[in-house]
């Protein structure tokens, strides 16, 4: 199916009037504006239009279909193979531990990344990190070394899903990102594209996270798990509380140098939690054993998979000194830590640095909300290198304390 202007128009008043697209319909569209067929203005009314009335779940699981089909695809054929993906947050190392724990607890691991994206660290920085670590794999290679041994966390090609590539361009550009569906077919047209048989979503909620409440990451992860199996994948979604970092450390090598404590069981108990968490839910969905993952440490792996994409871990500089720190301004119980505000000044105080210093700026928690401090007593490191500085009034201010410590939150549970 063709799309000319006044079908393209066509669709708008559709869509404007709260009505349900045909499966050909949104295939022409995605097809047409993939190609550059059609301008940018139609498409931006019609992604407002969906802004506005929503989309069904066949419609959103036709444009997820429509997005992955739109490039290259791998097939896998393993049922084993599991690929994972959080909505992003702050401390948020989990992929750099759940990953090596689940493949040496027996799954197949085929864990396509991105990179920072707003306040939030991406895990292909934070690998990158590891000297001569590759993480722009061809497909083939991608493939080979997931199956060979047993993970891979690559960046997406240019090739899979690039429909979504425009379609997030254009959202990015006419303010229309907070779309439910139009949220999930991008997350799930990637997963699709990369062909695993199960997938394991992280939705993050809280004050660090794009959906701010449970009840708005449990709309999405319901969406997404529900559009991924009408696609034909065996989906687990876990919800995860972002109202403070998931690591003690936030920063590309922080996080990075914490992930690999974790792995040998140090870190924060937060990050353990979480990994170990998702680790148990890409097993149970791939169909391997989670009772196999109380013995493993993953280390090994880690080093093992690092090696395969060319990384020297062993020249990864674990040496980290503060250059200055904030102090709690008097006695009490830390209440909060504000985590969006860590991660904005984290990326603010990277931005112009060269790549290395950019890569071990960062902040470390010394305490956590519920902590007990005394008036003086650092409660947040902080790594600098260069000219660049981080905004130590705004630091400051991110921290909240009381005589009381804050009640208890659910840290992650899986969705019902």
């Amino acid at each position: 199916m063709t799309l000319s202007a006044a079908a393209m128009r066509s669709l708008i008043e559709k869509k404007r009037a709260g009505l349900e697209h045909s499966r050909e319909e949104i295939e022409a569209l995605v097809s047409a504006f993939t190609r550059g067929e059609i301008d940018d203005a139609p498409v931006a009314a019609w992604l407002m239009a969906v802004c506005m009335t929503g989309m069904t779940l066949a419609e959103t699981a036709h444009l997820t279909a429509s997005m992955a089909a739109s490039g290259d695809t791998l097939v896998w054929g393993a049922a084993s193979v599991v690929d994972k993906h959080s909505t992003g947050g702050v401390g948020d190392a989990v992929t750099l531990v759940a990953v090596p724990l689940a493949a040496e607890a027996g799954a197949k691991v085929a864990k396509l990344s991105g990179r920072a994206l707003g306040h939030t660290g991406g895990t292909l920085d934070k690998l990158e990190c590891i000297p001569g670590l590759r993480v722009d794999l061809g497909l083939e290679e991608f493939k080979s070394q997931v199956l060979r041994v047993g993970c891979a966390v690559a960046a997406a090609t240019a090739s899979l899903a690039p429909a979504d590539k425009k379609f997030y361009a254009l959202r990015d550009r006419t303010a229309t990102i907070a779309s439910v569906p139009l949220i999930a077919a991008s997350i799930l047209s990637k997963k699709i594209a990369g062909g695993a048989p199960a997938i394991v979503l992280d939705v993050k909620h809280g004050a660090g996270a794009f959906m701010k409440t449970p009840a708005e990451a449990e709309e999405l992860g319901r969406v997404m798990r529900d559009v991924g199996e009408r696609l034909g994948k065996r989906v687990r979604v876990v919800l995860t509380d972002m109202n403070e970092p998931l690591a003690d450390s936030v920063g590309d090598a922080l996080e990075l140098d914490e992930a690999l404590a974790a792995l040998s069981g140090g870190g924060s108990p937060r990050l353990r939690s979480v990994a170990h968490a998702i680790a148990a839910a890409m097993l149970e969905c791939a169909g391997c054993s989670a009772g196999a993952l109380a013995p493993v440490s993953g280390l090994r792996k880690f080093a093992e998979m690092a090696a395969a994409q060319g990384g020297r871990l062993d020249e990864f500089d674990r040496a980290f000194k503060p250059a200055r720190f904030i102090a709690a301004p008097s006695s009490g119980y830390v209440r909060s830590i504000d985590p969006r505000t860590l991660g904005e000044l984290v990326a603010a105080g990277k931005a112009g640095l060269p790549i290395e210093q950019a890569r071990r700026t960062g902040l470390r928690l010394r305490k956590r909300p519920g902590d007990k401090v005394e008036r003086g007593e650092p409660v947040i490191d902080v790594f600098e290198t260069g000219a660049a500085l981080l905004d130590l009034e705004r630091l400051a201010a991110s921290l909240t304390l009381g005589d009381d410590p804050p009640a208890s939150r659910q840290l992650v549970r899986a969705l019902s």
